[in-house]
């Protein structure tokens, strides 16, 4: 006998969960496929304050609150002995002034615990193995459970919030390079034992060694804090040895944390990944839709992903609901071209962090209140904003200050 379910939802990381949230809210019935077994290990762990708004809306925000995550305010940006700081209580756009940084492993076990509890049906060691769609967009998806049985689920919608796992791209050919340069990175878990006192030793910190490689620091509340390096491929293939070899070499590249870790033990063995960026051919489709990383995965240096993976999920779940209630939408222009903005926003960010432009923005003396409170709002994930001259200029408004800076006109920088 084939199950059937109003929306089946691939993942169950934060974009499955908001998704599952806001439409068994709305009195749908829904069905979650999570291939992994919680609690689980995953990258994403530097939230951003945008991300509350989903949490909020969805309905999850208590069942988190009530953890004890360890609080983000902002973040720090250091190259040798300048500093950069920006807090989200002063940023140019309304919104949350804080968030979390987190251990995936338990942010991602919480919100599936409370979802079970609410009566969502989710399961675990589950995997996608085929999914057909008929003419009207309803789909039967094959599963293969963790004792190798298959089984089959129709569904009105499916929602692909996958992640990394990237499942519909995969299954229906929908994978396309990223159109930013390929990088790589490496990271762990310390016990962070020479943690200083204070906020400084919580603060989420950006070590750069130079416009192409940089280390992130990102301290949870039980303690541990996770290492990363993100490079060019040449540093990183260079290396040779096991990845923990490999670690304890680019960790002595960052001069303003070798002290802190360079005793101490890897909690488990570095983990590496090259050519991380993807992108899709299309985010949608008659009776689906791709959310999260299983759409677009940028580059974590402005901790972006869980932000975009919270927003389209939310979105999405919203349009399907209006959709099955016979209202006419319009995906290109309220789904697509919507997340697509958000996108190339960071998209222009990152690839002039990677010029050196938005290095010479952060890192210029005498700071500009106005225009940091702007970037700031960019960095705390308001990226549609469009009153805000660092969203809608985006493609343009940074190359062209880091422009006036490097030739010395900085009396005009300081006028805007």
């Amino acid at each position: 006998m084939i199950k059937s379910v109003d929306i089946l939802i691939i993942g169950a990381g934060p974009s499955g969960c908001v998704a599952a949230s806001y439409l068994h809210n709305k009195g749908l019935k829904i069905k979650v496929i999570e291939k992994s077994k919680f609690p689980r290990f995953v990258i994403g762990e530097s939230l951003l304050p945008r991300s509350m708004d989903h949490f909020d809306e969805s309905g999850l925000l208590d069942c988190l609150m009530d953890f004890g995550f360890e609080k983000k305010y902002g973040a720090r940006f250091m190259k040798n002995d300048l500093v950069c700081n920006f807090f989200f209580n002063d940023k140019y756009s309304e919104g949350w002034d804080w968030t979390w940084q987190v251990t995936r492993k338990d942010f991602d076990n919480v919100l599936t615990s409370e979802l079970i509890k609410r009566g969502v049906d989710i399961v675990f060691e589950h995997e996608v193995i085929d999914i057909e769609f008929n003419n009207l967009g309803n789909s039967k998806t094959t599963i293969k459970n963790n004792d190798g049985d298959i089984y089959k689920i129709k569904a009105k919608y499916v929602i692909d919030s996958s992640g990394y796992g990237r499942v519909l791209p995969r299954l229906l050919d929908l994978d396309m390079p990223s159109k930013l340069e390929n990088r790589g990175s490496i990271f762990t878990h310390l016990n962070d034992i020479n943690r200083p006192e204070g906020f400084s030793g919580v603060q989420p910190s950006f070590d750069i060694i130079d416009k192409n490689n940089w280390f992130w620091i990102i301290p949870f509340s039980n303690g541990v804090t996770s290492i990363g390096y993100v490079g060019s491929l040449d540093v990183l293939n260079s290396l040779k040895g096991t990845t923990t070899k490999k670690m304890s070499e680019v960790l002595k590249l960052t001069k303003n944390f070798y002290s802190r870790f360079k005793n101490i033990n890897f909690l488990f063995d570095p983990i590496e990944i090259n050519n991380y960026s993807k992108s899709v051919k299309q985010l949608y489709g008659k009776g689906y839709v791709l959310t999260g990383n299983s759409s677009e995965f940028l580059d974590p240096i402005f901790s972006s992903g869980v932000a975009f993976a919270t927003e389209s999920s939310l979105k999405a779940s919203k349009l399907i609901f209006k959709e099955l209630n016979n209202e006419s939408i319009d995906w290109e222009e309220e789904y697509s071209n919507y997340i697509k903005y958000g996108v190339n926003v960071f998209t222009s960010y990152i690839k002039e962090w990677y010029t050196g432009n938005l290095q010479t923005l952060f890192f210029h003396k005498p700071e500009n209140p106005k225009i940091k409170k702007q970037i700031c709002s960019v960095l705390a994930g308001y990226v549609w904003d469009k009153t805000n001259p660092f969203v809608r200029k985006h493609d343009s408004i940074i190359k062209n200050l880091a422009y006036l800076i490097n030739s010395g006109k900085t009396s005009k920088i300081n006028s805007k």
